[in-house]
């Protein structure tokens, strides 16, 4: 089993990458429907404040790299031989999957501020931001995740820049050539 993960800031592409794994066959374990779930359990609705100060407190109460512990064991349910993780923000994170999970290869997803802060306002996902201000508070608080230092640890990097079929080209390319490999 080779472990794949997505690394990238807001509204980058990630899910989008995702997706196109899913089309493929490709397992999937989003790390954000860990915090999402949380959230819901707390009786809370899913707003970026909300999903932002849970991912805060799982990281205080449990370290940096909570969220990805508790992806493990649903990454171990699939027996497939490539598995998508979806929303890493930490290098911890991509410190304890690399630990875990031998060969463990991450994908960093770049995109322009303007381009990611008008697909946010064309989303509409509850916890999204609309406005600039939102989403440099966004990104600096994924920043202070160790979002960063896990754009630096990257085994390869897609451009999101333009449009979805050259994302869905690039993106495809590079999953024949991880599943060739695996």
């Amino acid at each position: 089993m080779k472990v794949i993960g997505v690394v990238g800031l807001p509204a980058s592409g990630k899910g989008e990458f995702a997706k196109i794994a899913a089309r493929r066959g490709i397992p999937i374990v989003i790390m954000g429907d860990v915090i999402r779930a949380a959230v819901k359990d707390a009786g809370m609705t899913q707003t970026d404040l909300n999903m932002g100060a849970m991912a805060n407190k799982l990281r205080e109460n449990y370290g940096m790299d909570a969220i990805a512990d508790l992806c493990i064991p649903k990454i171990e349910t699939f027996s497939s031989p490539l598995i998508l993780v979806d929303g890493i923000r930490g290098d911890a994170e991509v410190k304890l999957f690399r630990k875990h999970f031998p060969g463990f290869i991450l994908i960093a997803i770049d995109t322009s501020f303007a381009t990611r802060l008008s697909r946010l306002a064309a989303r509409g996902r509850s916890d999204d931001t609309t406005t600039e201000l939102s989403l440099r508070t966004r990104d600096d608080r994924e920043l202070s995740w160790g979002l960063g230092a896990a754009l630096e640890q990257v085994d390869y990097r897609i451009s999101n820049d333009g449009d979805l079929l050259k994302f869905t080209r690039q993106v495809n390319d590079l999953l024949q050539e991880l599943e060739s490999t695996s």
